[in-house]
């Protein structure tokens, strides 16, 4: 992994979590907990305001930084879950799930844009073993509303 990719992914994991110590860094970024003491002092020093403390760990404080982009993995992810929810979910929330791919879609990089219609992952269409005779999304609005 580049250290600037290392350095993103250090952002993002402390914009997830509360408090991470060096050692969770370290090994989910597959570094040494030095690296990590390293990287975190030259984010501080270049203005990211993270807080840490020994035996504590490291938390992110008032800093908001988007998402640069999605990785080929995340695109592959996203796609799928969306093809099963199209798949298995009422026709309400399918059509929610195409959507989505499309605004994901619509703000990637063109050379992004083919990894969403070229993802050989699909969800079987015809997966129910008996008829559904329930309101899939009247079912899902009521879990949603307890």
């Amino acid at each position: 992994m580049r250290r600037a990719d290392r350095l993103f992914q250090i952002i993002q994991s402390l914009r997830r979590r509360d408090v991470l110590t060096a050692q969770q860094l370290a090994a989910a970024l597959e570094v040494s907990e030095r690296t990590i003491y390293r990287d975190v002092e030259e984010l501080a020093a270049s203005g990211v305001p993270i807080e840490g403390a020994a035996g504590v760990g490291y938390r992110l404080h008032g800093y908001d930084l988007p998402p640069l982009m999605f990785t080929e993995r995340e695109i592959e992810a996203l796609v799928l879950g969306a093809r099963i929810v199209e798949s298995w979910a009422d026709s309400e929330l399918g059509q929610a799930a195409a959507t989505v791919l499309d605004k994901v879609e619509s703000v990637l990089p063109p050379e992004r844009r083919a990894a969403i219609r070229s993802t050989p992952l699909f969800a079987p269409k015809e997966h129910a073993q008996a008829p559904v005779t329930v309101d899939a999304a009247r079912l899902r609005q009521a879990v949603i509303d307890r």
